[in-house]
Order: structure tokens, then C-alpha cells, then sequence
């Protein structure tokens, strides 16, 4: 499949997702009390569809969730003008932004009702620089190694063309999140 045949998909896949969204593409937080009821997996199944809002980071950078399963997390991401640093590149930022919104949702994926995470590490390398022409990224978070109290995910920010632009991996502590 060429370059542009799957940007269109991906474009075309963003679409369709956004119009199954029947209240629209929500930004917010989730509850102690929704978190409290629910599974990680069934959490972020419900942002997917748009019956739970997305994270204001993830509308503010541009990025989406796209697909989502245990332990594996597929955001989409379209750079703009507005992240770009001053040689007209995308910024560093917005790299460590997807990426770990890759990571943390493939952990959060795996997380037991009651049970949120925070992010203890992240390490982002750049190896090739995105343009906002690229049309669109994806950043694919998967778990390696999930624990009680500590999960370890990796990531990578791949092109319509399939080259490599970043890669990321991090450290995640496990909490209890108190619905009271």
C-alpha cells in the first residue's frame, strides 16, 4: 500500500470514528466514581466511542484515540502550525505528548476498576523530524511488562510511509483512585 493510500485511510478511519461519536468529541476528566466502576480497558473503550472524554492534552495536541486493547493503545495525531519550534519542525513536545498518551493508555488498558496510574519516567528519542504536511502520525503504545505496583509500555510514532520518527518507553507507578 502506498504513502497516500494510507494517509487517506487513516483520514478516512479518523472520520468515521468522530461521526460514530454521538455527542460529539468531548474534552474533560474522568471521576473517581467512573474509574472506581469500571476497568481501564472498558474506560478507554468508552473514550474511543466518545462516551467518555478524552484529555484536554489530547484535543489541545491535535491526537485521537484510535484503536485500543489489553496492553495496546494506537492514538493518531495530525501536527499543526501550532506545535511547530522555530525552525518549522514539530516540537519536541508534541513527541513526548503522543507518546505518552500511547504508553499510559496501552498500561491504562490493563488497569483493574479502582486503579489508576501516574507516570514516573518517560524517555523520548526523535529520530526523524515531522512536518505537519505529513498529514497524519500514529503512536503505538504496548506493555511490556505490567506489575501490581509498577508497568513498564513502550511506544513509537510511525508515518503514513511506515518509517520510524520517535520511540519512547516508560515507567508508570499503579494507585488506588477512592471513588468517595
Amino acid at each position: 500500500m502506498s504513502t497516500n493510500d494510507t494517509l487517506a485511510r487513516w483520514i478516512e478511519e479518523e472520520k468515521a470514528l468522530l461521526a460514530g461519536m454521538k455527542n460529539g468529541r468531548a474534552s474533560g476528566f474522568l471521576s473517581p466514581k467512573q474509574i472506581s466502576s469500571m476497568s481501564g480497558l472498558e474506560i478507554m473503550q468508552a473514550v474511543r466511542r466518545g462516551d467518555l472524554p478524552s484529555g484536554p492534552m489530547a484535543v489541545t495536541m491535535n491526537y485521537m484515540l484510535m484503536e485500543i486493547e489489553s496492553g495496546r493503545a494506537v492514538l493518531q495525531g495530525h501536527p499543526t502550525e501550532a506545535v511547530l519550534n522555530v525552525q518549522g519542525s514539530v516540537h519536541g513536545g508534541w513527541f513526548s505528548s503522543i507518546l505518552d498518551g500511547a504508553v499510559g493508555n496501552a498500561i491504562h488498558s490493563m488497569l483493574p476498576a479502582g486503579k489508576g496510574y501516574a507516570t514516573l519516567d518517560l524517555s523520548v528519542k526523535m529520530t526523524r523530524a515531522i512536518s505537519p504536511s505529513v498529514g497524519r502520525v500514529r503512536a503505538v503504545g504496548t506493555v511490556i511488562q505490567m506489575g501490581r505496583k509498577v508497568a513498564t509500555a513502550e511506544g513509537k510514532i510511525l508515518g503514513p510511509d511506515g518509517k520510524l520518527h520517535a520511540f519512547a518507553t516508560t515507567t508508570c507507578m499503579i494507585l488506588d483512585v477512592n471513588a468517595d
